[in-house]
C-alpha cells in the first residue's frame, strides 16, 4: 500500500508542523488499497468501518498477544495488540460521545522536512465522536514509552488532525484501580445483563440517593439477578460510583438522572450506534 501514490507524495512537503502534505493510505470496505490527501480522506472516509492496514505482531515469549474486543458501542469486534490498548478501548467504548471504533484503519505518510525522508505512521486507534469529528490515538504503556520515531510522528499527526478539526493523542494509562474497575464492569457490558423489563427503573428508584451497592441491590430483589444489572448500569452510566476507589459491596452508588431518563439512548440512536450494551445482540464477550 505504501507504494501507491508515492510519486505524488514525493512532490509534497509536510510544511513545518502545519500538517500539510500528509496523505492517508487505507483499504476500503471492499478491500481496495487507496491513497488520498489526508484532508480529503478525513472528510470522506468512514475509518470506523475499515479493517486494519497492518496486523499486530505476535512476539514469541511475550505474555500478551493480539485479541478481539466486542464493542458495546457498535456491536462489532475491534482488534487490539496490547494490554494498554485494551484498557483504552474499554474507556472509549464506555464514552457516550463515541459512536464508532476501529483499530489501525489508516497509515499516514509525509516527507520529513529535516532530512527529506519519507515517513509513515499507523495510529493504533480511531474513534468517531457524535459530532462527526475523529480521534486518532496511540496507547503507550507509559507516558514516556515509544522510540524517537513516535515522538517525531506525534507532531505531524497532531498538526494533520488539527487541520481537519480532529484530535491526535497519546492516551495516558489510567490508574490501576480505575483499570481494575473498568475490566470488571466491562464483563457486564453486553445487553443480556440488563435484566428483565422494569429492572432498570427499579434500580433508578433504589439508587435515587447514594447508598451502598449491595444494600441497593438487595432492596430491588434477588442479588443473583440484580447484581449483573447493577454492574451493567454502572458500565452504561445509568448508575454512577467513583471509579477511582475500589468497587466493592459498600461502594456508594447513585442513579444518573440524565442517563436514567433516556438522554444517552436518544443521542446514540441518532447516530446508529447500539448504545453501551443497552440493546439486544448476538455477540458475546
Amino acid at each position: 500500500m505504501e507504494g501507491h501514490g508515492h510519486s505524488r507524495l514525493v512532490r509534497q512537503t509536510a510544511a513545518g508542523g502545519s500538517g500539510a502534505g500528509v496523505e492517508a493510505a487505507f483499504a476500503t470496505a471492499a478491500g481496495q488499497a487507496t491513497q488520498l490527501a489526508w484532508d480529503q480522506a478525513a472528510m470522506s472516509v468512514r475509518f470506523e468501518d475499515l479493517a486494519p492496514v497492518s496486523a499486530f505482531p505476535v512476539v514469541p515469549g511475550r505474555r500478551w498477544g493480539p485479541g478481539w474486543w466486542w464493542s458495546a458501542t457498535t456491536g462489532r469486534h475491534v482488534v487490539h495488540g496490547s494490554a494498554a490498548m485494551l484498557i483504552q478501548l474499554m474507556i472509549l467504548d464506555r464514552d457516550p460521545d463515541v459512536t464508532g471504533l476501529s483499530a489501525r484503519p489508516v497509515r499516514l505518510l509525509w516527507r520529513d522536512t529535516s532530512d527529506g525522508r519519507l515517513r509513515s505512521w499507523v495510529p493504533q486507534l480511531f474513534a468517531r465522536h457524535a459530532d462527526g469529528t475523529g480521534l486518532l490515538a496511540d496507547c503507550p504503556s507509559s507516558p514516556s514509552a515509544g522510540k524517537d520515531s513516535a515522538q517525531r510522528a506525534r507532531g505531524v499527526l497532531e498538526a494533520a488532525c488539527a487541520r481537519v478539526g480532529w484530535t491526535y493523542r497519546r492516551l495516558k494509562p489510567p490508574p490501576a484501580v480505575v483499570a481494575a474497575n473498568l475490566r470488571w464492569l466491562a464483563g457486564y457490558r453486553h445487553p443480556r445483563n440488563q435484566g428483565p423489563p422494569g429492572l432498570r427503573a427499579a434500580l433508578t428508584e433504589a439508587f435515587a440517593r447514594p447508598r451502598p451497592l449491595a444494600d441497593g441491590a438487595a432492596a430491588v430483589g434477588d442479588p443473583l439477578q440484580v447484581l449483573p444489572a447493577v454492574y451493567h448500569a454502572l458500565w452504561c452510566g445509568h448508575l454512577t460510583t467513583p471509579l477511582e476507589e475500589p468497587l466493592h459491596e459498600e461502594a456508594l452508588v447513585r442513579a444518573d438522572a440524565e442517563r436514567s431518563g433516556g438522554g444517552v439512548e436518544k443521542r446514540l440512536g441518532a447516530h446508529g450506534g447500539q448504545g453501551r450494551g443497552e440493546r439486544s445482540g448476538r455477540h458475546t464477550r
